[in-house]
Order: C-alpha cells, then sequence, then structure tokens
C-alpha cells in the first residue's frame, strides 16, 4: 500500500485470536527554526535517512535573517514531505517563543491524519532507527504518551552524554507524543517551563512519560547560548510559570543555590519569583493543572529529600 508521498505506507497488524486490527501509523513533525543555517540541514537530512518513511515534516520559519528560508526550500523543492511557513520573529524568550512557531506549523495541519505528534528542534541529529523505534514503543505500550531519547553533545571530538536532566526525562528538542496524550493534555503551552509542564500534565493523566536510553540524538547547538537572561532570573521565572507554590518554589530555589554554593543566588531567584507573584503575571495552565503540578512536586520532595 502506498501512501500520499509515493512511499509504502507502513502499518501494523495486531491479531486477538480471529480478531485482526490493522493500525497505519503517521508521524507529524513540527520543527521551529530561528537563524539555523549552521545546523538545519543535519536535521534534515538525519529525517530522510529514517528507516521509518512515514512521516511529514513542517519546518517553521520563525523570522530568521540569515540562510534559513533557502536551505529549507532545497527541502520542500525535492520531497513532497516536508512543508514549510514563514512567521514574523517573535520575541526571543525562553520557551514561549518556540511553543508559538510550533502551534503556528500545527495549525497548518489536519491531526485526523496523523499518529505521533513530534516537536523536534532545528540543530539535532537522529539515529536512522529513531522514529522505528518511537513507533514500535507505542505500539508495543499502549500506555506509553511521550516517548523519546538521550541528548548527547560533542565535546574534544567524542559525543557524550549531555546530563542536563534526568535519564527518564524527554529532553524538547525530541519530544514525541501519541496523539491521544498529545490532545487530552491541551497541547504544549506557550511558557517558560512548557517541556516539564507536559511531562506532569501526561502523568497526571495516566500515561507514561519514556526515555528509550539506545537512541542517542546529537545536540549541535549548546542550548542557551542565544538566551541574555541572567541564571537566577531564569529559575525564579520558571518556578513561577511552572506554577509551583511559593513553599515549593523555594525548596526549589534553595536545591539550585546548593549546587552553585552561592547563597545570594537563593536569593536572587526569590526575587524573581516573588517579583513575578507581585506582578501576578498570567499562567498558562488552569488552578486544576496547577494543583496537579505542585502534587507531584510534593510527592518528588518527599521521596527524594524525606525519604517517604
Amino acid at each position: 500500500m502506498i501512501n500520499g508521498n509515493g512511499y509504502p505506507k507502513k502499518f501494523l497488524i495486531i491479531g486477538h485470536s480471529s480478531l485482526i486490527t490493522i493500525i497505519f501509523v503517521r508521524f507529524l513533525i513540527i520543527i521551529p527554526a530561528h537563524n539555523e543555517e549552521d545546523n538545519l540541514s543535519f536535521t534534515l537530512d538525519s529525517l530522510q535517512q529514517q528507516s521509518s518513511k512515514d512521516f511529514k515534516v513542517v519546518v517553521v520559519n520563525d523570522g530568521s535573517v540569515d540562510r534559513t528560508p533557502e536551505i529549507i526550500r532545497k527541502y520542500t523543492k525535492t520531497d513532497s514531505r516536508f512543508e514549510t511557513i514563514n512567521l514574523q520573529k517573535s520575541g526571543h524568550q525562553p520557551g514561549s517563543k518556540v511553543v508559538h512557531a510550533f502551534k503556528n506549523g500545527l495549525r497548518t495541519q489536519s491531526l485526523d491524519e496523523f499518529d505521533i505528534i513530534c516537536k523536534f528542534d532545528a540543530d539535532i541529529i537522529l539515529p536512522e532507527n529513531y522514529l522505528a523505534a518511537v513507533e514500535t514503543a507505542f505500539a508495543n505500550n499502549p500506555e506509553y504518551g511521550l516517548v523519546g531519547g538521550l541528548l548527547y553533545i560533542e565535546k574534544e571530538g567524542n559525543w557524550i552524554y549531555e546530563g542536563n536532566s534526568n535519564k527518564h526525562h524527554v529532553r524538547g528538542p525530541m519530544k514525541a507524543y501519541r496523539k491521544e496524550c498529545f490532545m487530552q493534555i491541551g497541547g504544549l503551552r506557550e511558557t517558560l517551563g512548557w517541556d516539564n509542564i507536559d511531562s506532569i500534565l501526561l502523568e497526571n493523566l495516566g500515561w507514561k512519560e519514556v526515555v528509550l536510553p539506545e537512541l542517542h540524538v546529537k545536540l549541535i547547538k549548546v542550548k542557551g547560548a542565544d538566551y541574555t537572561i541572567r541564571p537566577a532570573d531564569y529559575y525564579g521565572r520558571y518556578f513561577y510559570f511552572l506554577g509551583l507554590n511559593r513553599f515549593l518554589a523555594y525548596i526549589a530555589s534553595s536545591k539550585e543555590a546548593m549546587k552553585s554554593k552561592s547563597p545570594s543566588f537563593f536569593f536572587d531567584m526569590i526575587n524573581s519569583y516573588e517579583n513575578c507573584r507581585s506582578k501576578k503575571l498570567e499562567l498558562k495552565i488552569t488552578k486544576e493543572e496547577q494543583k496537579a503540578v505542585n502534587d507531584q512536586r510534593w510527592r518528588m520532595l518527599k521521596k527524594k529529600w524525606l525519604k517517604m
């Protein structure tokens, strides 16, 4: 069977006694890109080299002023699976900018045509079996809602594990959601902390977030290099927009301060958090979702710190 792109349509056959169910699997991949002329071709090449061919890619050109649009055209002209849209450059704020671009790309597609929704960055290199492994994980585990690999960065000529998060959390550059899960959590939120909010909400709804450690994703550009926001200010804002109450925000700030061995870092984070509270900045989660976030953080605190 051939899909609309001219590639054999991949499907799974699941047999239960005399009942046979045929499940068609198709990926929708949204890639926000801003001034990625040095990296984007590596990402798109790695997608073309995937063993699983049934996917559509929407590259969202977010106001690039370099050769990013030209690079995108090389793929859209020769491969019908690649599309693009162009946006005006939005404010460069961690979290909200990339999700804003992602949502604009998502709106151009009918989700009824897809089974797995992916948010990928424009500066990663995927192993050839990435999509196939994600597809298999979802097919064999109906409780999986979010699946991804591990990030690796280049250091002194070697690719090493990035280590910027725990190995049970799917990082923002390579998220793959089961569509039903993605819809139930209400999609992604245009806010700092979006890539933790999604994990908490899906687990609160009974889905599982799973990392496949054998999938090594190369991160070409180290994150954070473009942001001018101070680290302490970043963390304070992050804890606020994540929806943490004051007690948990202070606990989280003390943990980060201990890592940096700087008491002043703690007070700077607290000042940033309290500044957001005093301004009553809008949260992108509901009261019920905020409660789910705090409940999850409290469970983590009891488990790791209080050994309860």
